[in-house]
Order: C-alpha cells, then sequence, then structure tokens
C-alpha cells in the first residue's frame, strides 16, 4: 500500500497527543520536534508539503541585516544565531556565502556606513562568519565585471547562508524525519474546521484526492497554516492577540549571470533591498515587496518590469534581459505578524520583520503559529514542543536533538561504501565525489538505501530525466518515501526541476515518461498531461507558466 493513504487510514484511528495542520516549515519543524521528543502527532496539509509559502522563498538563511535599520537588534542577534546553528546542524544543506552589496551614489548611506554596519552584524553572530570588507569601486568591478560601476559610490561584502537545494526540498526532509520517528504525515487532506468536545479536539478532514472526509481527534491542535492562520482560527472560533499582514514577493529566474558562487545584493531605485541569487547553471533574481490583502497572488507585468529595469540597469551585459529570458518564476507572500487591534494603516509595514509569534490558549490546548521564517525554524520547533509539554503532554525524550544531519561517523561510512562501488553503470558526466555528495545532500542516512539500490543494479546510478542531475534510484525511493501525488510534487518541491530547466524543455526531456511510470504506474500518462495542461485564464499571466498559480497549491 502506498505512503500516503496507509497514514491517511491511520488519521482516524485511536487520539493523537497533537494535530498540526499545515506542512510549511512551521507545520514540519513541530511535527519533527514532537515526533521526535515521543509525542504521537499527526500532520495534515491540504496541499502538497511546503505547497504554499515555504516554496517561495529566496531560498536563504540569513540574520536579517536589514532589520539593523529598524533597530530591532534583539531579532537580529537571535537570527544571526539561529543561522549559525543551522551552518553547523545542516552542513551538507546549509552553506555560508558571500553577499557583495553595491551602494550607488546619492543613496541614504554611505558604503563606509554600512561597512561599519556590517562588522556589527558580523559581531552579533558571534564572529561565526567571514569577516566583512569594504570594497571600492575599482574592486568591484574587478571582482564582479558584471556589475555596471558606473553609478557606485562603492560597495561592501558579508556573509550569511543559503539552502544548497531548494526551500520546499528542506521542509519536507523535516516531514520525513518526523515520520521516520513515529509521525504520521498526509499530504492533500484539508481541515473543515474542528471543535472542543470535552478534553479532545475533533477535527473534520478530508482527502482532497477521493473526497472522502473522516475525523481526527486529539489532545492538542495546532494551527500552523502559515498565511491561512487567521482563517482557520475563525473556522475554530479562537480568538488570538496577534494576526497577519501580507507581502508580496517574487523572484525571477533566468541563465546564469556570473560563474562566481557569491549574491549580489542591491537597493531598487524605490530603496527596496533586491538580490541575484546562484542557483547553479541559473539565476535567481528578486525580491519584490508589495503589500497586499489576499495571499493568493501573482506575477503581474509591472512586476517583471520592475525586476528586469533594476537588474538591466545594475548589471554589464552582452545584452539586456528581457521576459524571453524568463525561465520560471516564483511568487509568494511574507505572512507579517501584528497585533490583532492593529488598524489596517499599520505605520512603516515594510519594516515589519519576519519574527514568529506564538499564540496559546491553554483552556483549549490550541496554538498558533504566526509568521516565522526558513532561518528561525528550530527554535520555532523547540518552543513548540515546550509549549506543548506546559499543556500536560507527556514528552518522553524532551531532551532529545531531534535536527541536524546524522552523526559524522553516518556520513564517514556512507562515503567509504560509496567510494568502494564500481560504478561502470554510470553515465553521468559527474564524478562519483559529485554524485555521492548530491544524494548525502539531499537524503542523508537514506542514501545508503540508493547506494545498495545501485550495488544490486548499476543501472540505477544512471541519469533518468534527461537534462537534470536525478538518477533511476532516486526517482524509485520519491515513490516509496516522498507522497507524490501529483508530477508537481516532484517537479517543484522534492526537486528544483521546475525552476532550472523550462517547461517546454521539461516537457520533450528524454526519460520523463519514464519517471512518470515509477511515480505512477498505469496513472503515468493521466499525471503527465494533467502537469502539462494549459493553466486556466485566471492563472495564466504568460503564455509560459506562471508560478504564481502553482502558489495555491499549498498551505503554509
Amino acid at each position: 500500500m502506498k505512503l500516503r493513504e496507509s497514514n491517511i487510514q491511520k488519521l482516524d484511528r485511536g487520539v493523537y497527543d497533537v494535530l498540526i495542520i499545515g506542512g510549511g516549515i512551521n507545520g514540519a519543524v513541530a511535527a519533527a520536534a514532537l515526533s521526535g521528543k515521543g509525542a504521537r502527532v499527526a500532520l495534515i496539509d491540504q496541499r502538497d508539503f511546503a505547497g504554499f509559502t515555504s516554496q517561495q522563498s529566496s531560498n536563504l538563511a540569513w540574520g536579517g541585516i536589514k532589520y539593523l535599520e529598524s533597530h530591532d537588534y534583539a531579532l537580529v542577534r537571535k537570527l544571526c544565531l539561529s543561522r549559525n546553528h543551522l551552518i553547523d546542524s545542516y552542513p551538507s544543506r546549509v552553506r555560508e556565502i558571500r553577499f557583495l552589496a553595491t551602494i550607488d551614489k546619492g543613496f541614504r548611506w554611505s558604503p563606509l556606513f554600512l561597512w561599519a554596519g556590517a562588522w556589527v552584524y558580523w559581531l552579533f553572530g558571534n564572529g561565526f562568519t567571514k569577516i566583512p570588507r569594504l570594497l571600492f569601486k575599482r574592486a568591484i568591478s574587478r571582482e564582479e565585471p558584471v556589475i555596471n560601476t558606473q553609478n557606485a559610490a562603492g560597495g561592501f561584502e558579508y556573509s550569511d547562508a543559503y539552502l544548497h537545494d531548494n526551500d520546499s526540498r528542506f521542509v519536507f526532509q523535516f516531514v520525513r524525519s518526523a515520520m521516520d520517528r513515529g509521525g504520521i504525515a498526509a499530504n492533500y487532506v484539508e481541515s473543515l474546521g474542528a471543535r472542543r468536545d470535552g478534553d479532545l479536539w475533533i477535527t473534520q478532514a478530508r482527502d482532497v484526492i477521493d473526497g472522502k472526509t473522516f475525523e481526527i481527534r486529539s489532545k492538542v491542535l495546532i494551527n500552523a497554516t502559515g498565511p491561512f492562520v487567521d482563517e482557520h482560527n475563525r473556522r475554530t472560533g479562537e480568538q488570538t492577540e496577534h494576526r497577519h499582514l501580507f507581502s508580496k514577493g517574487i523572484h525571477l529566474i533566468v541563465p546564469r549571470i556570473t560563474p562566481n558562487q557569491r549574491i549580489l545584493a542591491f537597493f531598487a531605485d524605490d530603496g527596496r533591498l533586491f538580490f541575484v541569487i546562484p542557483m547553479g547553471a541559473r539565476t535567481c533574481i528578486g525580491t519584490t515587496d508589495t503589500r497586499v490583502e489576499s495571499p493568493f497572488t501573482e506575477v503581474t507585468e509591472e512586476d517583471r518590469q520592475f525586476v528586469l529595469d533594476n537588474i538591466n540597469k545594475r548589471l554589464n551585459l552582452q545584452r539586456p534581459l528581457n521576459r524571453a529570458d524568463i525561465i520560471a518564476e516564483r511568487c509568494g507572500v511574507r505572512p507579517l505578524v501584528v497585533k490583532a487591534k492593529a488598524d489596517g494603516s499599520v505605520r512603516d509595514w515594510m519594516q515589519l520583520s519576519r519574527k514568529h509569534e506564538i499564540d496559546v490558549d491553554r483552556a483549549k490546548a490550541h496554538l498558533s503559529i504566526f509568521g516565522g521564517k526558513l532561518t528561525d525554524c528550530v527554535n520555532v520547533g523547540n518552543e513548540v514542543a515546550g509549549i506543548v509539554a506546559e499543556l500536560g503532554i507527556e514528552l518522553p525524550h524532551r531532551n532529545y536533538k531531534w535536527y541536524g544531519e546524522p552523526h559524522p561517523s553516518v556520513r564517514e561510512e556512507y562515503v567509504h561504501q560509496a567510494r568502494l562501488m564500481n560504478l561502470d553503470g554510470y553515465t553521468s558526466p559527474e564524478s562519483i565525489e559529485t554524485l555521492t555528495s548530491r544524494l548525502w545532500r539531499r537524503y542523508d542516512r537514506q542514501a545508503l538505501e540508493l547506494l545498495a539500490d545501485i550495488r544490486e543494479d548499476p543501472r540505477q546510478a544512471e541519469v533518468l530525466i534527461k537534462g537534470t542531475d536525478y538518477i533511476r534510484c532516486e526517482i524509485r525511493l520519491a515513490k516509496r518515501q516522498e507522497m507524490i501525488v501529483k508530477l508537481e510534487d516532484f517537479l517543484r518541491r522534492r526537486s528544483k526541476i521546475a525552476l532550472v530547466v523550462r517547461r517546454e524543455d521539461i516537457r520533450n526531456a528524454e526519460g520523463l515518461l519514464e519517471a512518470c511510470e515509477i511515480l505512477f504506474g498505469d496513472q503515468a500518462r493521466e499525471k503527465f498531461d494533467e502537469y502539462f495542461r494549459e493553466p486556466s485564464a485566471t492563472r495564466q499571466a504568460s503564455a509560459r507558466e506562471v508560478e504564481s498559480g502553482q502558489a495555491v497549491a499549498g498551505a503554509a
């Protein structure tokens, strides 16, 4: 029986200690933390895991240097330490990267002043990263010839961190961790609302795929639905101290702009910060910061033009980037936390931070998680576990470290096994070391299963989908372990293929249909056609698929 169907059958059996609604980063770490500490946990999401806000980030784990300007020093300090902890805990997935910020003449702060601020930022992070550097115009041109320094006053370089793979893959790894420790998780299962009955929460749930409804009983209910927290609280009658405002951000993925593995940072003409972020053979450019009223957003022509105009103005390219260069787009909202009583004209809303708040209804054993970002995810998991324990849920392994990559000895054994293998059947031009590193980064201890598959059949090490780096045994593992319901789940979230390969190239990729046959069996052609069907008019902002349309496919 497929993993998802098996898990759904278990959801209405017995009583769970905790039911978590929403499988974005907040829900995923809450599930991983509580499962690791011994609670009986269920996690549901009405879309795919990380199928909404958590798939639309900049892929950065950063301390929020921009919050220094709003004097939110405590938050910057906390986020810098969280970033450091992620780098330590996930050395293959979260890595330090340099940011080169170029400052235009006439900007509100001089490069020297901002460089001094970068030193403050470095100190807030306990000097964990490489030291900042002040760069004059000539040095910027020498190190990054792609930058147009004609109007530059200078710049500076500092460090933060980035996710080597995509954000949604990072989120799913927490979901997988929760399941490995006894948690029950299911995607495409929506909450229709919940009520408190005595000492239990009874949540009405519906399998989005087949329409069947059932009840889930739990002692504690956690609302981790990201930008939909307020909506779900209205369904359950919860009154909270906080609520959300929404800021829309977009990214454009284009061919690689610079071969250097660093992030280029600029301030747009209106003062907003935006980045040029390396993504393998591609570059991700963004983001905007536009207040919106609804979580459902799309990339507009104005958004595209804003990003293209600002980046073309600041780069020396053989020709300006235009719409034809856009390979994919990302669009999502940032859920920003404000007091529930704050009026609609919140002062300086663009200065609102990505901090998180957890509102607790102790009488009803209900938690609402507001805001948050990838950088702070471990803190969210630990805070949720502490609150749940205070509500009377026994955590038999309360001191268990529920996050992080396996002990180095596990990786050493994995690398040793890989080096001893005969990979005559491996046809990718990549080296075995690169393959080994990539598999560990994506699957950690499960990578040992992949080596076993390759030893049994060397063809499993062949690249299956041409034009990507995904090998045959990875697709088989995805079928067994990763609850892929739609082709989009694999192409957009378990992998980042849809972000770095043009849609038409994906459609024509040799091996894609075979991958569909592995993932979906007799439904392969149906799932293939479903993915490549033209988007509806309401979701189509251009001839190419717009990633913002995909944003309605997840809850957190």
